[in-house]
């Protein structure tokens, strides 16, 4: 039998003593979060996740998952430990490889990715944004243990991102290029291999969201009109054309002139404090009493009116990935800070560690930080300087979704963004520790930072003019 060295263990301990550090920030967030923040968002989630009667505005699956977390403890709590296993083993798990493999500059840029004021806010709200994230990180943690986990890895890792898959419509351009990662390299090691790899793996991220919702049984909620008709009023505000179904209201076009806001489709939802008179259920029943497809009816409208339709969109995309804005706080408030009313009193103490938490991401908010835009031109610059090893697949993940939302989003919240930055941050790491190792001449250097220091530039032009 083999003896062990002495002194191994002692070594060991003393390589992944750096891990204590992640003490901190997970003490502080739970300290500030702790029971969980519900928002508005959640508040329907848990009351659907109650009755186990699903529908589809927002991910049942999540609600399911709740519904049996519930059983073991109700309340919020259940809940915000998942998110924060998840959010926090992916951590964890990059960064004790990163020690194992004596990456000290990866393993910096990871702890310094885990401080980032936004994702601790926003990973203490129950929020599907947030869950997601979570599962991605784990995920991208098996990524780099593959090679030592083997299949087991690849197989929960690819769990994982299909859960994610069910969370967001939009989910799939993030959970691809992790996805294509996890796999072994016989899948992915000829051209047509990786293309057969990548057509099935987008087949099963895409479907596994309405897959989910029906096996669970989900009722329609409308939840797509809700692009639908965004993209309907911001058309009929740059063609001067009606581009609603008939809704009974006289002169649609000046009357959208009203309630149309470049920022979020808010004013005609049935939420909406002051509710434009083209509602949400008006253009919902106009669909349905003339047997009329909305997804056609839209796509026709863009045909019709491409440039008016690029014109709303782009308008909305500059807010909602924050370039040419003037005031990021009037824009929205980056993260939630107290509870809504609720009918299970649910709220959050509003604790020391809270209002350090808050604080940083308030103060954050006029900075590169804050700017979902930057980061996105960070993921590029990682897929220009160094498209190798864990990098490429975070970078593309990163830029990948964030540029999803160009023809998706219909709100301008932070929350949409929290993948796009823990992901660019951690391509980043990667990359720069290994173009250190590999002495890398100024020219990639110069690749990596110039597309974020440009776009930073810009913006900060924007507001300065502003």
């Amino acid at each position: 039998m083999g003896r062990t060295r002495p002194g191994a263990g002692v070594t060991v301990r003393h390589r992944f003593a750096p891990l204590a550090l992640f003490l901190l920030p997970i003490a502080v967030q739970i300290a500030g979060y702790w029971p969980g923040l519900i928002t508005w968002d959640s508040i329907r989630q848990y009351d659907q996740a109650l009755s186990g009667d699903y529908d589809d505005w927002h991910p049942p699956v999540m609600e399911w998952l709740w519904s049996k977390l519930i059983l073991i403890q109700p309340g919020t709590a259940p809940m915000l430990i998942v998110q924060l296993v998840l959010f926090w083993g992916g951590f964890l798990g990059l960064a004790a490889w990163c020690l194992k493999e004596r990456r000290h500059i990866s393993f910096a840029g990871v702890f310094a990715v885990a401080l980032l004021p936004v994702p601790l806010a926003l990973l203490g709200a129950i929020l599907k944004d947030s869950l997601m994230a979570g599962a991605l990180l784990s995920a991208a943690a098996l990524i780099v243990w593959r090679e030592r986990l083997g299949l087991w890895a690849t197989a929960i890792g690819i769990g994982l991102l299909v859960f994610a898959a069910t969370l967001r419509f939009n989910a799939w351009p993030a959970c691809l290029p992790l996805l294509l990662a996890l796999l072994p390299a016989s899948a992915i090691r000829t051209l047509p291999r990786f293309i057969l790899s990548t057509l099935v793996g987008l087949a099963v991220l895409v479907a596994a969201m309405p897959v989910a919702n029906r096996l669970l049984g989900a009722k329609r909620s409308g939840v797509e009109l809700s692009l639908i008709i965004f993209d309907l009023s911001g058309i009929t505000r740059f063609s001067g054309e009606n581009q609603f179904p008939d809704t009974g209201v006289a002169n649609p076009v000046a009357v959208n002139q009203r309630c149309y806001s470049p920022v979020k489709w808010d004013n005609y939802s049935f939420w909406a404090r002051d509710p434009c008179p083209i509602t949400f259920y008006d253009i919902d029943d106009a669909f349905q009493d003339t047997h009329q497809s909305p997804v056609r009816w839209w796509l026709s409208a863009i045909a019709a009116h491409p440039l008016a339709y690029l014109q709303h969109r782009a308008g909305h995309y500059n807010i909602n990935a924050r370039l040419f804005v003037t005031d990021d706080i009037a824009i929205d408030r980056p993260v939630p800070k107290d509870a809504p009313p609720n009918d299970w009193g649910f709220h959050i103490p509003g604790t020391v560690a809270q209002r350090w938490i808050d604080g940083a991401a308030l103060a954050a908010a006029p900075t590169p930080l804050n700017w979902p835009i930057v980061w996105m031109a960070l993921a590029l610059g990682v897929l220009l300087a160094w498209p190798e090893g864990t990098a490429l697949p975070l970078a593309a993940s990163a830029l990948l979704y964030g540029l999803s939302y160009f023809p998706t989003s219909v709100s301008a919240e932070m929350r949409y963004h929290l993948w796009t930055i823990i992901a660019a941050g951690l391509a980043l790491a990667f990359a720069a520790d290994a173009m250190v190792q590999r002495r890398v001449p100024l020219g990639r250097w110069l690749k990596l930072g110039a597309p974020p220091a440009f776009v930073a530039l810009l913006c900060a032009a924007a507001r300065l003019a502003g």
